[in-house]
């Protein structure tokens, strides 16, 4: 029983052998490598078999190295991932070329050989502007207060102006309380020099009567004796 396991496992390793040579050799030994460009700076290239231009469904092994035009900068080895926007032959890498002109090649090694190049620019993107922030937070601040205009804060002329105005009516209209308190004043001058002459013609009134009774006492004791 176990040599009959054995054999089956055996056949069946011998069978997948002949027959993953005979579907590479169906497509080919070669790959088309198309390098079609960049999308926000990913290089992105078109990988088939180049016998039939099937696309490739095992992973595939590339190196991607970029040049700048003067040769003063490189970028990579990056290797390429599945492009789901360019599926099923689309592939792109994860990284991205900064602004410029790049001399792009990709070389693939596994399944077969490929290889491709092209010369690729990335445009300079220019950032949103954000002037038109402040006023359209300034335009929702006045909708959302039910736009009622701001009022300005008085200048220092108009200030000087108005207190010199409430100076001037304070001044007007305090006027009369002098003459009202002089009035008050002279009433009770008035009072008080009555009362005085009142007290004064009482003592001179009861200075009077005694002096009159007085005399008349004397003169009582002068008939007496």
């Amino acid at each position: 029983m176990r040599i009959r396991i054995a054999l089956s496992a055996t056949l069946a390793a011998l069978g997948l052998m002949f027959l993953l040579p005979a579907a590479a050799h169906a497509h080919g030994d070669t790959l088309k490598v198309v390098v079609t460009g960049q999308r926000t700076g990913h290089v992105t290239a078109d990988i088939t078999w180049e016998n039939d231009g099937d696309a490739v469904d095992e992973t595939v092994a590339a190196t991607v190295n970029a040049v700048s035009v003067d040769g003063s900068r490189t970028m990579g080895p990056w290797r390429l991932v599945r492009d789901p926007a360019a599926a099923p032959a689309g592939w792109t890498t994860a990284e991205a070329l900064p602004p410029g002109t790049w001399k792009v090649s990709v070389e693939v090694g596994f399944p077969a050989l490929g290889k491709g190049e092209l010369e690729v620019g990335v445009p300079v993107v220019d950032p949103a502007p954000t002037t038109g922030a402040g006023t359209t937070a300034t335009g929702t601040t006045d909708s959302a207060t039910g736009g009622t205009p701001a009022v300005s804060a008085p200048t220092p002329a108009s200030a000087s102006a108005s207190a010199s105005g409430s100076g001037s009516g304070s001044g007007s209209d305090a006027a009369p309380a002098p003459s009202g308190t002089q009035a008050a004043s002279g009433g009770e001058g008035a009072a008080v020099w009555w009362t005085t002459a009142g007290v004064a013609a009482t003592a001179l009134a009861g200075a009077g009567v005694g002096l009159l009774l007085r005399r008349r006492r004397m003169r009582g004791a002068c008939r007496t004796s």
